[in-house]
Order: structure tokens, then sequence, then C-alpha cells
């Protein structure tokens, strides 16, 4: 498919095909864009139209006690949310034990469960609005790479038992079968998880807002931030103002340069890109070959990967790095070897897309609960796991704004921004890093 088609699939001239890739061409139609041409007056305003932000305005919807609008400076899941490789996971990426020890018993539990049951949120969403997402829930699978990547698996298996939870060690010769591959040492099972369309999410969660009343405003960038006796007033890209008494930031990185009302948020976070290919659809003897039951996978490398299929049978395959429209990509040709490791007949499928976005990291490796100002919120820094968090946070955010929980019986504490050191540096590393590793490794 030519670029100008998928352009013209997305619905959108944003929707880039370098940057969504294959979710763009095969997502649901989107909202219709809806650009403030008034001013407007509400109760909540959100700020970003990803997970977090329509989570949050469709759980305050659904109270039917405050009015809501979702402000998105360009299309409904332009940032992370329509990027991603859409495995929905339970808990963060570091192990279970790690919450606790970073921040204390109380909120280091509380935290871990609310990760660990947020893929039971997403797919009931997803039940309860019939969101057409390709939504499958049969697992996912933490894939071992020799025996360091053993011992870590089953560590964090240990560690997910003395909490009660039934994720799965298996041996190298069963996970051959659900991979469709010999070159692990073994993989942790998680029950709890899924995959998903993650674009399509997205824009499921923009329609049941819509669909409760939260009026959805596409192509309106919030230029200004100002708070006075009043509330806060809201200047826009599209010339009017929003006035709410509650506010709701969930932009996360900014993907494209501009004003940016907030920019205390960015210095707490480091982006690092991720990109993702997709191969055309396997043919039927491989496909029931490779991830024969539909789980999604990723991992125990250091700069890891993930790779799942979609409804139609395409493996999607993903890694740290950005990735260019040039033959001679370092990161393609990287996935190339890899698909050839995994199965020599995978050499024999072209590559139909490849798109990349950015993951945003934070010095704990933990996500920060912020006040941005009064009466106003924000819940940032998923790293690289935003679909889990994104749509439990934003649930967290209504009940907060509803008065139904305090601060202090939130997910997360209360934090200050602490700026990440050497930002730029760092950005720099881990991209030019990334296509390094690429370049001489042969994985696996």
């Amino acid at each position: 498919m030519t670029r100008k088609a998928s352009m013209q699939a997305a619905g959108g001239a944003s929707m880039d095909p370098r940057f969504h890739g294959l979710w763009a061409v095969t997502a649901g139609a989107a909202p219709a864009p809806r650009p403030l041409d008034h001013d407007l007056g509400v109760d909540v305003a959100v700020v970003g139209g990803g997970y977090t932000g329509l989570s949050t305005a469709l759980h305050l919807a659904e109270s039917g006690e405050v009015s809501v609008a979702v402000l998105e400076a360009r299309d409904i899941g332009f940032g992370a949310s329509g990027r991603n490789a859409g495995l929905v996971n339970a808990g963060a990426w570091l192990p279970p034990d790690e919450l606790p020890a970073r921040l204390g018993d109380d909120y280091g539990n509380r935290l871990l469960e609310t990760l660990g049951n947020a893929p039971d949120l997403v797919f009931e969403i997803i039940r309860r609005y019939g969101i057409a997402c390709e939504a499958v829930r049969n697992g996912n699978l933490h894939c071992a790479v020799g025996a360091a990547g053993l011992a870590d698996i089953n560590e964090r298996a240990r560690q997910w038992h003395a909490r009660g939870v039934p994720v799965c060690i298996l041996d190298a010769k069963e996970t051959a079968r659900l991979v469709g591959s010999e070159r692990f040492s073994g993989a942790m099972l998680d029950p709890r998880a899924g995959t998903i369309q993650p674009l399509s999410y997205a824009r499921g969660l923009a329609q049941a807002a819509a669909g409760l009343g939260a009026r959805i405003h596409a192509a309106t960038a919030v230029t200004r931030a100002e708070y006075g006796a009043t509330g806060w007033r809201l200047s826009t890209s599209t010339g009017h103002v929003v006035r709410a008494t509650r506010v709701v930031v969930a932009t996360n990185t900014a993907q494209e340069a501009g004003p940016d009302p907030w920019p205390q948020l960015q210095k707490a976070l480091v982006r690092l890109p991720y990109f993702n290919v997709a191969t055309a659809p396997l043919p039927a003897e491989l496909s029931q070959r490779i991830l024969p039951q539909g789980h999604g996978a990723w991992d125990t490398c250091k700069v890891l990967s993930s790779f799942r299929k979609d409804a139609a049978g395409r493996l999607v395959y993903g890694s740290v790095g950005d990735v260019s429209d040039r033959p001679g990509d370092a990161h393609v040709q990287w996935v190339r070897r890899c698909l050839r490791r995994l199965d020599p007949d995978l050499a024999r499928v072209p590559i139909e897309h490849r798109w990349y976005g950015w993951i945003d990291i934070t010095a704990t490796h933990l996500p920060y609960l912020y006040q941005p100002g009064p009466n106003a919120w924000a819940i940032f820094g998923y790293n690289g796991r935003g679909i889990g968090p994104g749509t439990v946070f934003g649930r967290a955010l209504a009940e907060l704004l509803l008065g139904r929980r305090t601060p202090d019986q939130m997910p997360l504490p209360v934090n200050a921004v602490v700026p990440i050191g050497f930002k730029p540096l760092r950005e720099v590393f881990y991209r030019s890093g990334s296509k390094v590793a690429h370049l001489l490794s042969k994985r696996f």
C-alpha cells in the first residue's frame, strides 16, 4: 500500500504511516474530527486524546455528574496510544518486589494490585461498549533468552506466586510449541494479559465517551493555561477558549513541537524511540506454527523486542529504535535476521509496514502522579507499558475528580517532578545506541 493510500485509510492527513503503520490501515473508523469552534465551559477539561485522557473522560461521563471535554492537539490516539505493539500486560516492567521497595509497602502493593487488575478493566470496557479492536485474551509470554533470561523469569514468577498470581513457567519444549521457535530457553505465561489493535481501542474509547455526552475535540491544541478566581482558562490553537473548574493533563510525551503549557512534565521524562514492522499475512501453515494460540510475546534481552500476530495473521515485530523508509535501514534488516532465526520460512514473507513512536522513561521506571496547578492533575510516564495503566489510571483520576477517593487513596503518591539529568544526551544515546546494537546483534 502506498503512503498516500495508507493516509487515506487512516481517515486523516496526520496519520502518517511512518508513525502509525499497520494500525492506521486496519483501525476502525475514527470519531468525526471536531476542532473546537466556539468558546466552551465545562466542569472538567482533559488535555490529551490517548488512553489516560479518554479513560478519564469515559468514566466521568459514565457518572453523569459532570460535563467533560477532551482537547487533542492532533487525532485521537495520535501518540503512543496509536503506535504501540498492542500488548495488554499486567504489572509494571519492574519485577513485583521492586514496587514496594521503591514506593513503600502501602503504595507499592496498592500500585501492584492496580496494575495487576488493569487488563480486567481493559477487556471489560471492550466488552461493555462493543469496541471492535481485535481483542484476544489468551495470555502473553515473557520469553527467556539463555540462562540469564531463564533466571530472570523464574524470579519474577516466584514473586508473583508469593502474591497469589497464577503465572506459569514453561520449559523450552512448551515454549517452542507456543512460540513456534526453539530459540528460547523458557517463558513465563501470564494469563491476565492479551493483545488488541491499539488504535482501534483508543478510537473506541473516544466513541464510547462521546456516546455518553463527553465532548471530543481533535485538532485542538492547548497553547496556554491560566488559573484564576473562576478556575482554569485554556487557550487553544483554534482561537477559542475552554473554561473549566478542573483539568487533567494527559499529554505524556509531546509528539510535536509547539507551545507546552506544562513544560515541567517533560523534564521528568526521557524519550526512547520504539518501532514496529509488520509482515504480510503469514501463509496458513506458517501461521499455524508461529504463535498458534494468539499469544503476545516479548523477550528478556537488554534491548528487548516484542512480537505478536494481528487478526489477519500478520506478524508484528518491534524493538527500540526509529525506522526510516530507506531499504537498508539497520533496524529493519535486524528484524529480518530475527525472523529468519525464529523460523527460516519467515524469510520468504515480505515486510509490508514499518512505523515508530516514543516510550517515556522515568528515573524510577515508575509513573508519576503530579499536580501541575490548583485543581489540576496528571499521571504520566508509563515506561513502555501504557494500555493497562492508561486505562486504569484514567478511572482513578475520574474517581478523584468525582470525590470518590482522596489523593492519598490513589495508586501513586503525589510527587514533585524530579528532572532527569543530561536528558538530551540520554535521548541521543538511546537512539544511536539502539542502532549500533541492531547493526551488530545477531539476536538469540
